[in-house]
């Protein structure tokens, strides 16, 4: 049987109410009375009940944390930093997965349910309006991986992807490429527009440069690996400009089955820099996402928005830039 707060008050000699102030974050209680507490707590095997802490605090401490593709393998990096940095400031993750949905009434129906405390949408494809709908519910919410705004509705963390486009056409131009393509996410993306955007605006000063651009229709491996095949079906650029590093290294599968040698034969350079982007039988030359500190200035925001729901809209823009491995010419 689970140990009550009524035996800790017994053994401790202090009120049921005491042993409750003891365990609610800023309740009054003396140092004195509170160690009595504790070393009964300690000696019985007691645990605090959440839940029904949360009935007197009104705080759940449940934190949604809301993604749309749990099949890139990126989101193993963002969820095992999410869930550990929110772990640690006491906070509880709970995870919902959109399974390709983008109708964002669902989830909001489910954490009003759950009663959670705030909302962390991390994806670089849902539409600015998707954590808005959090926020018009009444919600704390915080877009990490969003898209930029200059009067953003909701706090968002990330990258600017039309400056993370110029940086892979910048690129692919300073290693001599002279047909270029882009082969881009789902068109609907809002990474993709703006990515595309930042390349063909760099692309445009450069008029003896060929340039193709085409898109995959999700961000998989699968898909990577079809666009590419179809491109290297025909007359296709010296080197792309692949959506995310999962896309690439499905368009790297691609030139390996059709004999192509890479860099030699066809140039890639993906973005992202996850884990498996470094590893020596793929060596993924990629635009290096800062995740950690995206993830960590995401909860740190949380943890504004908890002391303070009125906290001003912001937006936290952290810098890219270019690993060199293999799969392009040297700069």
């Amino acid at each position: 049987m689970a140990i009550t707060l009524r035996e800790v008050a017994k053994r401790a000699g202090v009120s049921r109410s005491a042993v409750s102030r003891t365990y609610t974050e800023g309740a009054s209680v003396s140092t004195k009375t509170r160690q009595k507490v504790l070393q009964a707590a300690t000696e019985l095997g007691y645990s605090p009940n959440v839940l029904a802490s949360s009935l007197t605090t009104g705080r759940t401490k449940l934190v949604g944390l809301i993604s749309d593709n749990f099949r890139n393998p990126i989101f193993l990096q963002v969820f095992d930093r999410f869930t550990q940095r929110l772990q640690e400031r006491g906070l509880r993750p709970l995870l919902i997965n959109l399974s390709g949905a983008t109708d964002p009434e669902n989830s909001v129906r489910l954490l009003q349910q759950y009663s959670a405390d705030a909302v962390i949408v991390a994806s670089s494809t849902l539409p600015v309006s998707f954590a808005q709908c959090f926020h018009d519910a009444g919600m704390r919410v915080v877009h990490s991986f969003g898209r930029h705004t200059k009067a953003p509705k909701v706090h968002v963390v990330g990258i600017d992807n039309i400056a993370a486009g110029k940086l892979a056409a910048q690129t692919l131009v300073e290693c001599g490429y002279r047909r270029i393509g882009m082969m881009g996410g789902p068109a609907s993306a809002t990474s993709t527009q703006d990515r595309l955007a930042g390349f063909l605006e760099v692309m445009r000063e450069q008029p003896e440069i060929e340039v193709t651009t085409s898109f995959a229709p999700s961000y998989s491996f699968d898909a990577g690996r079809a666009e590419m095949t179809r491109l290297l079906s025909s007359r296709h650029a010296e080197a792309y400009f692949c959506g995310d590093d999962v896309l690439t290294i499905g368009a790297l599968s691609a030139a390996q089955s059709l004999g192509l040698s890479v860099p030699d034969d066809l140039g890639l350079l993906g973005l992202n820099d996850m884990e498996i982007a470094g590893w020596e039988n793929i060596a993924l030359t990629t635009i290096h996402n800062p995740i950690e500190q995206i993830v960590d200035a995401s909860i740190e925001l949380v943890a504004e928005l908890l002391d303070d729901a009125d906290t001003t809209p912001k937006a936290r823009l952290f810098d890219c830039y270019v690993v060199e491995r293999n799969t392009l010419r040297r700069i």
